[in-house]
């Protein structure tokens, strides 16, 4: 059985699917801190001025990411049009935008909430299938920290082979994964290129912008150069 995890992301970008694609089960780690300035509550997607972020205000503290609460307020509104601005002319505008709209107007107070629902109908719309799980509601029980918090939990869901991210090279205990008959894989994602609006090309967006730009065949766009 092949895992992977990450903690709870706004709108991420390719490479983050790419993992999912590779493996069968994927574990949201939502008891993690909260970082101003993460991905958890922002993204960046592509205008006319170049790429810019939409951030999600959240209360200050330094709460677990599974109790951070967003600030009321009028962000949605703001991000919508500048999501509308910012696509209304590609292609697959019409067949995403009332459903994103629907998602950001409801009245979410956690920001673990909100990105769930976000993942949930991206994956969705990318035709991907992958149980999820969420570390805090499983009663997983995980423990340790970096290397040994990821084995840990490759243990105890029987996991045989666990997909990193490109910084897992720079703290994954080998060997001690290979004692423990766990394969460790490190994703080195090249990404591929697609058409965009807003002249030349630019890597690291949201999905979104792949989405509105490429419709139905971005998840083949996503794994056509290799998923690691």
């Amino acid at each position: 059985m092949i895992l992977t995890a990450h903690q709870p992301v706004l709108m991420p970008w390719c490479g983050f699917f790419a993992k999912l694609a590779a493996a069968d089960r994927f574990i949201v780690f939502d008891g993690v801190q909260f970082e101003r300035k993460g991905y958890s509550n922002r993204v960046q997607i592509k205008t006319h001025h170049g790429p810019i972020w939409l951030t999600v205000p959240v209360e200050h503290g330094q709460p677990l990411l599974r109790e951070a609460k967003i600030v009321p307020g009028n962000w949605a509104r703001k991000h919508l049009k500048s999501i509308e601005l910012a696509y209304a002319k590609a292609p697959y505008f019409g067949l995403y935008y009332n459903q994103l709209r629907d998602i950001l107007s409801h009245e979410w107070r956690y920001l673990a909430g909100l990105d769930r629902a976000l993942l949930d109908w991206l994956l969705r719309k990318l035709g991907l299938s992958i149980p999820i799980h969420s570390a805090s509601e499983n009663g997983f029980d995980f423990e340790g920290e970096k290397s040994c918090l990821v084995l840990d939990m490759c243990v105890k869901t029987g996991a045989t082979e666990y997909i990193f991210g490109s910084q897992g090279r720079g703290y994954a205990d080998v060997a001690a994964f290979e004692a423990a008959g766990v394969k460790p894989v490190f994703q080195d994602y090249r990404h591929p290129v697609y058409p965009q609006l807003h002249g030349d090309f630019v890597a690291g967006l949201s999905v979104l912008d792949l989405l509105m730009n490429v419709g139905p065949g971005s998840l083949d766009v996503i794994v056509s150069r290799g998923a690691m």
